[in-house]
């Protein structure tokens, strides 16, 4: 059974606006639920939030490890999407569904950041539950699934500045000028915590290799990001 969702209830986000008589076809239309979506058509956005729910989750599980934590991350931005999406602009049919991939997973990156940041860095306890891999999405065949839970499993055990910045530049491509304005940290730590994240990471992998323990970050001070 999965853990009951907390954080904002998901269903409030599909009470505006009145529902539409839809073709049979519109709802697999991305240009036309983005367009329903604008109009608050509950159908539309039931259907947008069933489709890229997955995809938020686990771009938010890169950032924050603690299950209801993530999953208050993740209805929040859906929030923030559904109240913004005057803002997406999808010029033409073509590639609708790519463009809103991209800019979900920036909300929600920012959305988690805000989240630790408020709760400066939550302390972690416990795993990832196992039926969020079994999620499906659409974006990643299995082999990239097998990968993608690899390698979340050991950026996990970096610790969380080192974790947000290294999500941030290596995986999600943003620059470290971005990074710093986001995280409010001069360009240069950036730079050193990706440095000490990469080699934290070299670490954890030849150990693995030979079936070593891995070790603790005991002297990680979250507040000074040292």
């Amino acid at each position: 059974m999965q853990p009951a969702a907390t954080g904002r209830d998901p269903d409030r986000i599909f009470r505006k606006g009145n529902p539409l008589n839809h073709n049979p076809g519109v709802l697999e239309n991305w240009y036309q639920i983005v367009e329903g979506c604008r109009r608050k058509d509950p159908a539309c956005q039931k259907r947008l939030y069933e489709r890229f729910h997955p995809f938020a989750l686990k771009t938010v599980f890169r950032y924050i490890y603690l299950y209801e934590e993530a999953l208050e991350a993740t209805n929040d931005g859906f929030v923030k999407f559904f109240t913004s999406i005057d803002r997406f602009a999808s010029p033409t049919e073509t590639g609708t569904e790519r463009l809103l991939a991209g800019w979900i997973r920036r909300i929600m990156i920012n959305t988690s950041i805000d989240l630790l940041r408020k709760k400066m860095l939550l302390p972690e306890i416990g795993g990832i539950p196992d039926h969020i891999w079994n999620m499906v999405d659409s974006n990643a065949d299995a082999e990239q699934l097998l990968r993608h839970k690899e390698l979340i499993l050991l950026i996990k055990k970096l610790p969380p500045v080192y974790r947000i910045v290294f999500n941030m530049q290596v995986i999600d491509g943003y620059t470290h000028t971005a990074i710093a304005r986001a995280l409010s940290i001069p360009v240069n730590t950036s730079k050193s915590h990706l440095s000490r994240a990469r080699a934290l990471l070299k670490g954890y992998l030849a150990r693995k290799e030979f079936n070593q323990p891995f070790k603790s970050e005991k002297s990680y001070d979250a507040s000074s990001g040292q």
